[in-house]
C-alpha cells in the first residue's frame, strides 16, 4: 500500500514550519499595528546606543546594548512582517507624498 502524499508543510524542517506559523500569526494584524510595531524599533535603537554615555560598568553596558539592540531588531522584523510588501509600499508612498509638499 502506498502512503498518501503529504502537503509541502510536512516536508519542511521544524524550524521552517515554526517560521511559517509566526508569519501567519503576524500577518493577521492590521496596517496600523504594523506601523506602531515598526516605530517601536526607533526608541530601542536610540536606547541601545545612548546607554553608552551612562556611568555604569562595561559589562552592564554590553548587556544593555544586547537587550535593546535585540529588541530593536525584533520590532523591526516583526513590523515589516506585519506590514508585508503592500503595506511597505503604502508607507513609502505616504512619506514620498509628504516630502513633495
Amino acid at each position: 500500500m502506498q502512503q498518501p502524499e503529504r502537503d509541502h508543510q510536512a516536508k519542511k524542517p521544524l524550524g521552517g514550519r515554526a517560521m511559517d506559523a509566526v508569519k501567519r500569526f503576524l500577518g493577521k494584524f492590521s496596517f496600523r499595528t504594523g506601523v506602531i510595531v515598526l516605530a517601536l524599533c526607533v526608541p530601542c535603537y536610540i536606547f541601545s546606543f545612548a546607554q553608552m554615555a551612562l556611568p555604569i560598568s562595561t559589562k552592564a553596558k554590553g548587556i544593555l546594548w544586547v537587550v535593546f539592540f535585540g529588541l530593536a531588531k525584533t520590532f523591526q522584523y516583526a513590523g515589516l512582517t506585519i506590514l508585508g510588501v503592500e503595506g511597505w509600499k503604502r508607507l513609502k508612498s505616504y512619506f514620498s507624498r509628504r516630502a513633495e509638499r
